[in-house]
């Protein structure tokens, strides 16, 4: 695990390139089981822009040292590397250094950028077992590599933060420049012989050994033989009817630019790919019940329509139809819960197409138009039906005691705001509509409607928030418009 200071100073032009070896250095600290500091120039010292831990071995940096300077005697071997370009790697060499700790300069087209000093524990210090010697040579190749400006590959297809890839631990395997098998860890012995690899695998080519144990008639991923050959840095999967083996790839180059080896890295994933295909699955379902919750509704909608065309009485037709105008709303949240496999949702489409379609239900005959100014943005599912639902009783009261037959314009307003002394933001919705020019008073009166008690309702239980309505005057006339605020805190 590594840790960065978001605050080091960091030239524009170099930080993609040290993100990228911090995105990929890890696998370097776990071969080597050690610590490791990215060291970046500061004024006339240096910062710790970032620290990674092997997983591999115990730490011997307990502390972070992300965003400090370094310890007086490190100081001059920073110096040396960065402007001599040359690695210091054992405290012989350069006799001012502290003891266990090696510094490679970071190279990038011809210049060094930083430093990177090694931590090793000489406490846990012992006799080197086989996969100790390879891990750390390994991890020397790398080193070599970064110095010469090679490594992390910028063409690589593969990273380390990317779900399910492989680590160290899980299996290495190490090949020459043809493909041989050098060694095996017995962590990749145990997840080939999953595969049905049972004989050993020394001197042998590690792309034959795969794909012999491939199903037959399964097609062939065109990246396996690049991974298997080492010839890229890049990632596949190996599929078989009972087993996911996840490789990756990592070549090792010369100062030549030569490929002399490779490092393969795998990765049992079997369990990791049931489990994604179950979130799959359980995805699909939740999606496929929206649908049909939405073609019920939208049947319903249809029925409560086709009864109110049935009714003599102008009340129960209205009745009707607010009722029909509620079901589409809830009909309308679940097309587009349906449509995604987010745990939050972008309210702008569906909440404009909400109060529109509610304006228009409720007009009827009325030449209205619909004003919309701002944004709702991503919010979370949970939000949706009760906000659809206060949005459509909003515009339908509006419509309903803030126009006449002469008809006028119905204002959404939103917005996000951040209200003094407050932890959380809030999001602010008003519906204003224009107000009616030969109303008595009592027509602009707040009523205790059903449309009334729905939005309460909604807005205090269901959203935590609050509502108020607010009469304005509107023109030189004295009409009197309607403005109705939610606030929703966004603390979810």
């Amino acid at each position: 695990m590594y840790t960065s200071s978001p605050g080091s100073l960091i030239f524009d032009r170099h930080r993609p390139r040290l993100e990228l070896i911090i995105s990929e250095w890890q696998i370097a600290a776990d071969l080597s089981f050690c610590d490791m500091v990215l060291w970046y120039p500061s004024g006339d010292s240096y910062l710790a822009h970032a620290q990674a831990r092997p997983v591999t071995a115990q730490t011997s940096l307990p502390q972070d040292m992300t965003g400090a300077g370094p310890p007086a005697n490190l100081q001059p071997v920073l110096e040396h590397v960065f402007t001599g370009g040359q690695p210091v790697v054992a405290s012989d060499e350069y006799p001012y250094g502290p003891p266990g700790i090696a510094a490679w300069p970071v190279v990038w087209q011809h210049e060094t950028i930083a430093v990177v000093t090694v931590h090793q524990n000489l406490v846990s210090q012992r006799h080197a077992s086989r996969l100790e010697e390879i891990y750390r040579k390994s991890a020397n190749d790398l080193f070599v590599m970064m110095a010469n400006g090679v490594w992390p590959a910028e063409d690589s297809k593969a990273s380390s933060t990317s779900h399910g890839n492989p680590r160290v631990g899980d299996g290495l395997v190490r090949i020459d420049a043809y493909g041989l098998v050098i060694y095996a860890s017995p962590n990749a012995t145990s997840a080939f012989r999953k595969l049905g690899i049972r004989e050993s695998m020394d001197g042998r080519q590690l792309a034959r050994l795969v794909t012999n144990e491939l199903d037959q008639g399964m097609p062939i991923n065109e990246a396996m033989p690049t991974v298997l050959f080492g010839r890229q840095s890049a990632r596949v999967d190996i599929e078989t009817r009972k087993v996911v083996l996840s490789a990756r790839s990592i070549p090792l180059f010369d100062e030549h630019g030569t490929r002399f080896a490779a490092l393969v890295l795998l990765r049992d994933i079997t369990e990791i790919r049931r489990r994604d295909e179950q979130l799959i699955s359980k995805d699909a379902t939740i999606r496929e019940i929206h649908h049909r919750v939405k073609n019920n509704l939208q049947t319903v909608g249809s029925l409560l329509r086709m009864q109110s065309r049935r009714m003599q009485s102008d009340g129960a037709r209205h009745a009707l139809l607010q009722a029909m105008s509620r079901v589409d709303a809830i009909a309308l949240v679940h097309e587009t819960l349906s449509q995604t496999m987010d745990s939050t949702v972008d309210m702008d489409d569906l909440l404009n197409r909400q109060f529109t379609m509610a304006v228009d239900i409720a007009a009827e005959s009325r030449p209205l138009t619909t004003t919309i100014d701002g944004s709702f943005g991503e919010l979370p599912g949970q939000l949706a039906t009760p906000l659809a639902l206060v949005v459509n009783e909003l515009a339908t009261n509006a419509v309903e005691h803030g126009t006449d037959v002469a008809g006028g314009n119905i204002q959404l307003l939103v917005k996000r705001y951040q209200p003094s002394g407050q932890p959380h933001p809030y999001l602010k919705v008003e519906v204003v509509d224009e107000g009616i020019v030969d109303a008595p008073e009592a027509v602009h009166s707040i009523g205790s409607g059903l449309g009334t008690q729905i939005i309460r309702t909604l807005v205090e239980s269901d959203l935590r928030g609050t509502i108020t309505w607010q009469r304005e005057r509107r023109n030189a006339a004295g009409v009197a418009g309607t403005r109705a605020t939610v606030l929703i805190p966004l603390d979810h």
